[in-house]
């Protein structure tokens, strides 16, 4: 017998893992509700430290684990896996390479589950619109494509604006703290809306359980909404020391992107170069509507980065 109230999570990445810390409280205290991961069969094989902890984790909290591969897999075969639960919550990252994430999308509409949330945490697709410096965008809006071409499954997007921590990633090339440099992404005031894995847990738990129930719509969530420059001087203030300012301008990004088109970070610079759909006013947020406490980019550079 089907349990309506049964949960599935795709994933126990950083964010999988958050969503589930946050779910497994409702599994306690909801009569009914239980909730699963999808992981590949090797995780829970594995002799690896790490993973043998983090099944450890899931066990302490009570979640079930269900074998799958999404990357592998048919659609028909992910399909047959969904179809034993109610709500099924994609916490994969761009896993796979493309078509992945419409195949999974797919397997969840053909099982018929009543509540699907996919993997949409981040910008706002539809402001961005197609054909963006980041190709992975379009099948994002496939995916919204596919979802309101339906009425048998209710969905919901969750859009939560770049994870906090990746703004301070290296690679990503806005905040080198060895260098001591911030460098803005088009112009000093562009915006980006970013959010804690950990608050996109908490807050997507809430969405989901609210009342009354949130359905067929994209629900838009932040920690802090900030210009560039509002990172460089909370930088300052934080750790004691004025950082070095550099801007790129956006032919700048296009043309290093042009030089090499297969660069993924080259691509997300060139988007959020641009400002559109990556930055939201937070007072018009579910958070703030709802009263609900976040980490915003002060607090989380305080914990994270104590003075120098």
């Amino acid at each position: 017998m089907l349990n309506h109230n049964a949960i599935l999570v795709l994933g126990a990445g950083q964010l999988g893992m958050s969503v589930l810390r946050h779910l497994a409280p409702y599994a306690e205290r909801v009569p009914g509700v239980a909730v699963s991961v999808l992981l590949r069969p090797s995780n829970s094989s594995s002799a690896d430290a790490a993973k043998q902890q983090k099944l450890a984790d899931l066990s302490a909290l009570g979640i079930d684990i269900v074998a799958g591969d999404l990357a592998t897999q048919s659609s028909a075969e992910l399909a047959a896996i969904f179809s034993r639960f109610d709500t099924v919550i994609s916490c994969t990252g761009f896993i796979g390479g493309p078509g992945v994430q419409r195949k999974i999308a797919r397997a969840a509409l053909d099982a018929g589950v009543k509540r699907f949330v996919p993997w949409q945490f981040g910008v706002d697709y539809d402001v961005i619109g197609r054909g963006s410096p980041q190709d992975l965008f379009d099948e994002q809006l496939d995916v919204r494509d596919l979802l309101r071409a339906q009425q048998r499954t209710e969905w919901i997007i969750v859009s939560t604006g770049m994870f906090t921590s990746f703004l301070f990633e290296p690679a990503f090339g806005v905040v080198d703290l060895a260098a001591n440099t911030v460098t803005a992404l088009g112009s000093w005031d562009n915006a980006v809306t970013v959010t804690t894995a950990d608050d996109i847990g908490a807050l997507t738990a809430r969405i989901l359980f609210a009342d009354p129930r949130i359905a067929n719509r994209a629900v838009h969530v932040a920690g802090d909404t900030v210009t560039y420059r509002d990172v460089a001087d909370a930088l300052d203030r934080v750790r004691g020391v004025k950082v070095h300012r550099h801007e790129w301008t956006i032919p700048e990004l296009k043309r290093e992107l042009a030089a090499d088109p297969e660069d993924a970070m080259r691509k997300y610079r060139a988007v959020f170069a641009e400002g559109r759909g990556v930055a939201w006013d937070k007072d018009e947020t579910f958070n703030v509507r709802h009263g609900i406490a976040v980490c915003g980019l002060e607090q989380w550079l305080r914990d994270h980065l104590p003075a120098s």
